[in-house]
């Protein structure tokens, strides 16, 4: 068998050299590059013992041009949170590198027409073999159906069911909205106000309506909303006009981590105590929630199962497997520095 010292790094060695050093064939050992169940547990064995002993790397490349595919896996999104997307592009590349995978990230605009063809135009210049959809480009009307017209698999991220994508993983943010509203209501808030997200947004629409209906439920309406653009000026801004009325509110409840920074900055300028005259929760569980001072109550979404699990069922797809099956962790409200009891 060919010496790894002459070739540093496997960096020299071939699928010729693997072939010659078992005995087989280049199409043999092709076969268990692309794993193949054409190729007897035995022969597979030796194989693979072979390219670890010469270190050998298939080129990417060439396993692509062999297969039809790219390897790569697009993920298109609409999102300035940065360190959302850093959570969900680690969940992808985990499991994509996993198994072969590059990813390759395209932001978007939400223009309905031009986001479209936008995503058209990125899949064929880039040549990616799927893709996962974030929200809310996932929501964006009509592209679902034009990837499928294109047969490129997309998996979406969603707080809602939508057709025509091949799967979605769903993020019930209705009901973990209703949980915030619960949780302060046990604390004895009933003034309560609400920075919500742009309205034209699936995630904004879901996390206000678990929010008020929840309220609602107890006979508790809001004193008073402001929609926020899930930016942290936003928040700044609507925690102004809330800490400003004649009754101030004695909870807020800001649907992203983000804008809930901004009513904590707020409520530092007025000189208003959180927690012990303001209770403050977000959305979204971000590192940034660990980072501000206090610490901020919010409720916590597992970004990086989330984006792991899409991955998984894309690539199942395009490999033409059978399709994991598997559910991401629930959305939960984690309690911390920022929230407390209602003020006497």
């Amino acid at each position: 068998m060919r010496s790894t010292k002459d070739s540093p790094q496997g960096s020299d060695s071939t699928i010729a050299d693997v072939a010659a050093a078992v005995g087989v064939s280049i199409r043999t050992v092709s076969r268990v590059l692309n794993q193949s169940p054409k190729v007897n547990a035995e022969t597979r064995e030796r194989v693979q013992k072979a390219i670890a002993a010469l270190n050998f790397r298939p080129s990417m490349r060439a396993r692509a041009f062999a297969m039809g595919r790219s390897f790569l896996i697009g993920m298109v999104h609409n999102d300035r949170n940065a360190l959302v997307l850093d959570a969900v592009q680690r969940g992808i590349v985990g499991e994509a590198g996993r198994r072969g995978y590059e990813l390759v990230v395209h932001p978007t605009p939400m223009d309905a027409a031009a986001s479209v063809e936008d995503v058209l135009q990125f899949v064929r210049r880039s040549r990616t073999d799927g893709l996962v959809v974030l929200p809310p480009v996932s929501g964006i009307a009509g592209l679902p159906e034009a990837l499928a017209r294109e047969h490129i698999p997309a998996v979406a991220l969603s707080a809602l069911p939508i057709t025509g994508y091949a799967d979605v993983i769903l993020s019930p943010e209705r009901e973990a909205a209703a949980q915030v509203a619960h949780y302060l209501l046990e604390l004895g808030h009933r003034r309560i106000a609400m920075v919500g997200g742009p309205a034209n947004a699936i995630s904004a629409q879901e996390r206000r309506a678990g929010f008020v209906e929840a309220l609602a439920a107890a006979g508790v309406t809001l004193l008073d909303e402001a929609e926020g653009d899930y930016g942290f000026q936003s928040g700044l801004a609507a925690a102004e006009r809330f800490l400003s009325l004649p009754t101030a509110p004695t909870a807020i409840f800001a649907a992203n981590d983000v804008m809930a920074a901004g009513v904590l900055k707020c409520a530092g300028i007025k000189g208003i105590a959180v927690p012990q005259s303001l209770s403050v929760v977000g959305f979204d569980g971000s590192l940034l929630s660990h980072v501000v001072s206090p610490a901020l109550t919010t409720i916590w979404r597992p970004f990086g199962d989330m984006a792991r699990i899409a991955t998984q069922q894309l690539i199942d797809r395009i490999e033409g497997q059978a399709v994991t099956a598997e559910l991401p962790p629930p959305l939960r409200l984690v309690e911390a520095e920022s929230s407390g009891p209602a003020p006497a």
